[in-house]
């Protein structure tokens, strides 16, 4: 039965006389009289050819538009940009993906605005976009659902199941060792990543994915459906019927999504272990709501909830065989109200309690652990603090192996992360040393790289047990290793980071939580007062101006 509403945004500009204007136009769509009655959804598309991530989001989003014409809506598709963040690994591309959320979720406000949609049902996958909708959402207001992709089915070489393009490029080390051959090199490169869907490992993409489901913004479930399963068109189609239910309630996310609510989701991103860019993102989403998150709110949630969930980069199971035991349900009922406050709503209006009734739990506690057995007593991720992160530094300690938990070191400094990459490929980095990367942080990037690069290079080279990176750039969700990143002030802004010579002892400490640097305050005064300012040019104008508006990254790197 259709959905009927009395009173729609987008009768703004569809009733009365004075906008007959208006109205022919719509009419020189093909819209017939009864259709400009109808509420006016956008379906928010990120879908391009360039991305295996979003290139199946075309078929998702048809099968949206079934839902919402099959309640009485009309549907109405639209695009906005996505980068794959692989693809731009390497190059100066990776100093525009970060950037590239602020204006996506700009250009969703802009069009939901501007065209008066009475609901939004936004289709995305990947690193930057997913949280970029789940920023316009909150900015909106209006009723909005998010529909995640899905990860791309594991592949397999020589029995081995692989976890998306990061293991190839750790493989390009193995291979200069001589501990793979080129033929082996070669095959993997065409079958790690096997067809579309996000790679299928606790990355960013496969992290906040699977987050907008305790956030309220994803059916329950929708985050671990695979790209190419039938099941995920099913999702989208529900998803199109559930956006009309929420404008007819006009129920918008502020009405429901609360403080508590993204508590939840941090706890549940620390029980599978979530990407460290969830630093980022996660704050720049509670923004969107008015809230704010603290550096220090990671450590709470973090020392309290249990890591339950082990995937890949961090462990051998990957995103199908999480969706397989049960996928974020059944890490939520597991959870249950001992860590979760069940009371808040899911994207259906139901609170948790009543829909994780309807869910198993665990179909495979080697994969899913339960509370009695969990893989540790406390989630991976860590904010640092000390006189080199006065502000914080973050890490995924469960991608690091627990002899660097405490480690000292000689500090070898770098001010960008080929410069880096290129002492360890040439063996200008020895074990013991503590690899420090300046100017990569939001403004001194500008755009904040992730220093995937680096990272692959430390582990493919053997270095990964003996040498730390600690950066104010950020880390892919695929890094594995010590890799301290998102160090606040970044270098740009005048932090310690950027007073670091070479030789300087630099102490890490995960235990207790703390980043410090044998350099008395005196000493850093003399070397401030003697710096020479360093700013790199930026790659065009876009940059240019993002450094001037982005803030601080513990505030979400948002433009102010």
């Amino acid at each position: 039965m259709a959905v009927k509403v009395d009173k729609l945004r987008s009768n703004e500009m569809t009733d009365g006389l004075s906008f007959a204007g208006n109205r022919t136009l719509m009419y020189a769509l093909g819209l017939d009289t009864e259709d400009m009655q109808k509420p006016f959804i956008g379906v928010i598309n990120s879908w391009n050819e360039f991305h295996p991530g979003h290139k199946n989001l075309r078929e998702q989003a048809e099968a949206v538009k079934q839902g919402i014409l099959a309640e009485g809506g009309q549907p109405f598709e639209m695009n906005t940009i996505s980068l794959c963040d692989g693809i731009t690994q390497g190059h100066k591309g990776m100093c525009f993906v970060l950037p590239s959320r602020d204006l996506i979720a700009d250009t969703v406000e802009i069009m939901a605005e501007g065209q008066r949609l009475d609901g939004i049902v936004m289709l995305a996958s990947c690193d930057k976009i997913v949280p970029a909708m789940a920023m316009a959402g909150g900015r909106l207001n209006i009723p909005s659902v998010i529909v995640t992709g899905g990860p791309m089915m594991p592949s397999r070489y020589k029995g081995k199941e692989f976890g998306g393009a990061w293991e190839v490029r750790e493989a390009a080390g193995k291979l200069y060792r001589g501990e793979i051959t080129q033929e082996d090199y070669d095959s993997m490169e065409k079958c790690v990543c096997d067809g579309v869907g996000s790679c299928p490992m606790m990355g960013t993409a496969n992290t906040m994915s699977c987050l907008m489901e305790p956030l309220g913004l994803s059916l329950p479930g929708c985050g671990t459906v695979h790209a190419t399963q039938a099941d995920k068109l099913r999702y989208a189609r529900n998803s199109g019927k559930l956006i009309m239910k929420l404008v007819a309630n006009n129920r918008c996310p502020r009405d429901y999504i609360t403080r508590e609510s993204f508590y939840n989701m941090m706890r549940v991103s620390a029980a599978i272990g979530g990407s460290t860019n969830t630093f980022l993102h996660i704050p720049a989403i509670a923004k969107s709501f008015g809230l704010k998150i603290e550096p220090e709110d990671f450590n709470i949630i973090g020392d309290t909830t249990p890591y339950l969930a082990c995937i890949k980069p961090s462990g051998k199971n990957t995103l199908w065989d999480l969706h397989q035991a049960g996928g974020i349900p059944a890490v939520m009922k597991e959870l249950g109200e001992t860590y979760l406050d069940l009371t808040q709503q899911a994207v259906t209006g139901e609170i948790w309690r009543d829909t994780l009734a309807r869910f198993t739990g665990t179909q495979n506690s080697e994969v899913i652990h339960t509370l009695e057995n969990p893989v540790a007593v406390e989630s991976g991720l860590a904010v640092l603090k000390g006189n080199l992160a006065p502000i914080g530094a973050g890490i995924k300690k469960t991608a690091c192996d627990r002899k660097m938990w405490i480690h000292s070191g000689p500090a070898r400094v770098f001010n960008s992360e080929m410069e880096a990459a290129d002492a360890v490929r040439e063996g200008r980095v020895q074990p013991g040393d503590v690899i420090v990367i300046c100017y990569e942080g939001p403004k001194g990037g500008p755009g904040m790289r992730e220093m995937h690069t680096a990272t692959t290079a430390l582990m493919g080279y053997g270095l990964g047990d003996s040498c730390a990176i600690v950066t104010d750039g950020r880390f892919s969700g695929a890094s594995r290793g010590p890799c301290i990143g998102y160090v606040a002030p970044e270098a740009a802004d005048g932090g310690p980071i950027a007073l670091i010579r070479n030789g300087d002892i630099i102490h890490i400490n995960l235990y207790e939580k703390s980043l410090n640097v044998d350099v008395s305050e005196e000493e850093f005064e003399l070397r401030r007062k003697n710096q020479q300012p360093h700013k790199r040019k930026a790659y065009g104008y876009y940059l240019e101006r993002y450094r001037k508006l982005v803030g601080s990254v513990w505030d979400g790197a948002v433009l102010e």
